[in-house]
């Protein structure tokens, strides 16, 4: 009986957005959001999980604008994935949709009814990524390749190495899928954590994003977990999301610099040695 109340209960989409003092970056996606689900036919919930515990005034903006979020207090900065995972939890969906702040759905796109769709017509898929657009319309690399040689360079790209050395950025264009125009629908290793759309069935098996990663690479591992579980991961060519793309962990050039005067940085080579002691080398 529960477990029919839960699935009665049950929306068919949650997508969150996880705040940290961005409350104008987030407002401006949710309205982006909500325009796009405008006579949609299935049930959506917009939650914004909150690592910033309301300093920026986020609640009561969201409450006064966007009725219909659901907004969280995550208590604390608890990091990227386990930020979404608890925006995720407060909702049960067939899918979840984590969204970067950072990302505008563009107008009279229907794209969170194309992505339901999508999903419903393919079940044994087991996580998509849309195609992500720069806010000038080029294209942005957002699905990558598991290569483990091109992994091991990755914070030499990070520091824009790639921009220096041939030998770097050989690696760097392998791992982005450079050699794929990105103008087809297909399997990939892993997409991007700042639009990646989750089916309840995945959560079942393999669980939610790794917390033991705080920001970065945590997209990478949960995409492996899904490999690993036969739940494919596919890159969506024709649905499409604009996305600002910062990159703050770049923005230090050079790596001592980058170590000492960037916590970000810092914060993406602790993923980094994380993730390469997981795994490992490990192939799928």
């Amino acid at each position: 009986m529960l477990k029919n109340l839960v699935i009665n209960f049950m929306k068919d989409i949650n997508i969150v957005f996880l705040n940290y003092l961005m409350k104008d970056d987030i407002l401006r996606a949710v309205d982006s959001v909500l325009a796009d689900i405008k006579n949609c036919p299935y049930s959506v919930q917009v939650t914004v999980a909150d690592n910033s515990e309301n300093r920026d005034g986020i609640k009561d903006d969201l409450a006064a604008k966007f009725g219909q979020v659901k907004y969280i207090n995550c208590g604390g900065n608890v990091g990227f994935g386990k930020g979404n995972s608890i925006g995720f939890k407060s909702m049960p969906a067939r899918y979840y949709f984590a969204l970067n702040r950072d990302t505008i759905v563009p107008e009279n796109s229907k794209v969170i009814e194309r992505i339901i769709k999508f999903m419903d017509d393919h079940p044994k898929i087991g996580c998509i990524g849309p195609k992500l657009l720069n806010m000038d319309g080029s294209l942005q690399y957002s699905c990558y390749r598991f290569d483990f040689a091109s992994l091991l360079i990755k914070p030499l790209k990070q520091i824009n190495f790639d921009q220096k050395y041939k030998w770097v950025r050989k690696h760097s264009d392998k791992l982005l899928m450079k050699d794929f125009d990105h103008n087809e629908t297909r399997p990939v290793d892993w997409v991007l954590g700042a639009a990646m759309v989750v089916r309840q069935e995945v959560v079942d098996e393999i669980g939610w994003f790794d917390d033991r990663y705080f920001m970065y690479l945590e997209d990478c591992d949960w995409c492996r977990r899904m490999w690993e579980a036969h739940w494919p991961v596919y890159y969506v060519h024709d649905i499409v999301i604009k996305h600002v793309h910062a990159r703050e962990s770049a923005k230090v050039p050079g790596i001592i610099k980058a170590l000492f005067k960037n916590k970000l940085a810092r914060i993406h080579l602790q993923s980094w040695f994380k993730y390469l002691l997981k795994w490992r080398g490990k192939q799928i």
